[in-house]
């Protein structure tokens, strides 16, 4: 394998864009700490200098792929820019192979890919919503959207095999933009409701 003096050269941000590559190449359940250390040319002990163990590689992997996707300014309609931050972080887990399941994942165990919530919960707070509001609608929005896109990304997967299942629900952006207005009204009506 690799000198110590090749393991002193990579970095934490080199180990987790190796990884990123690797979750694109080979998926998830293949991105393990044997197969990144090799694409490394370092030791697998050698990466637990920079993350403790595969969860916290994960975890910086996921805020990695929701961080990284601005949403644009704020339009000053509560809606629109809440509709604009679902479909930003949909385009930052899509832009990634496993995106949604790797964020999910990190997201239950509590370890990171806070920006994603908070960036949906700043939408829904320029709404007038009140703190416990805002953080169920939040938290819902952030559920349909690791949903959609996880299906999404197991249909493409499933077509770029050429398995054909059925039909399958509806995974198309229109579908999302759906969801998403469906969730958007229910909280204008919250709105109505409480004058």
């Amino acid at each position: 394998m690799a000198s110590s003096e090749t393991v002193r050269r990579h970095t934490q941000d080199d180990v987790a864009r190796t990884a990123l590559r690797l979750l694109d190449d080979v998926g998830l359940p293949d991105l393990t700490m044997r197969r990144l250390a090799a694409a490394l040319d370092v030791q697998p002990s050698a990466l637990y200098h920079h993350f403790p163990n595969k969860q916290a590689l994960l975890a910086d992997l996921a805020d990695r792929i929701v961080s990284p996707r601005p949403v644009a300014t704020t339009s000053g309609e509560w809606d629109r820019d809440v509709r604009s931050a679902a479909a930003a972080l949909r385009d930052g887990l899509l832009a990634y192979r496993d995106g949604a399941e790797v964020v999910a994942s990190t997201l239950s165990m509590g370890l990171g890919a806070d920006a994603a919530l908070r960036r949906l919960s700043d939408s829904i707070a320029l709404g007038g919503f009140d703190e416990a509001t805002t953080r169920r609608a939040a938290t819902a929005l952030l559920h349909f959207v690791l949903g959609h896109v996880s299906h999404e990304q197991q249909r493409l997967q499933y077509d770029s095999l050429g398995v054909v299942v059925g039909r399958g629900p509806d995974a198309s952006a229109d579908a999302f933009a759906f969801g998403v207005d469906l969730l958007v009204e229910g909280l204008r009506a919250r709105v109505v409701s409480y004058l």
